[in-house]
């Protein structure tokens, strides 16, 4: 079992910026990645970003590229996700997620947090 919790959502103006955390607990020795995604209310969500637990490989969606960062504190078991220069379009429920690979789609993870909203409005 695995246990991920989110946290740092919030309002943010436009042009603003946001972190993200990602507590990670359990049994995680299985895993590789932990992935960033978002889903809005009837949309399928989106995978924003994924780091390898072990190695230097992350993955970002074109729609955050150079504005977000992705980046694992593996003393704390944390996962962030930077955001900056937040634009409306970011809105969102965001969730992180443990998977065995490295993969852009949600398909890929097995455990996920409960989410942390971001709402990005002036």
């Amino acid at each position: 079992q695995v246990q991920l919790v989110e946290s740092g959502g919030g309002l943010v103006q436009p042009g603003g910026s946001l972190r993200l955390s990602c507590a990670v607990s359990g049994s995680t020795w299985e895993y590789y990645a932990i992935g960033w995604f978002r889903q809005a209310p009837g949309k399928e969500r989106e995978g924003a970003s994924c780091i390898s637990l072990s190695d230097s490989s992350t993955y970002y969606a074109d729609s955050v590229k150079g504005r977000f960062t992705i980046s694992r504190d593996n003393a704390k078991n944390t996962v962030y996700l930077q955001m900056n220069s937040l634009t409306p379009e970011d809105t969102d429920a965001y969730y992180c997620a443990i998977g065995r690979v490295l993969y852009r789609y949600s398909s890929g993870y097995d455990y996920w947090g409960q989410g942390t909203q971001v709402t990005v409005s002036s």
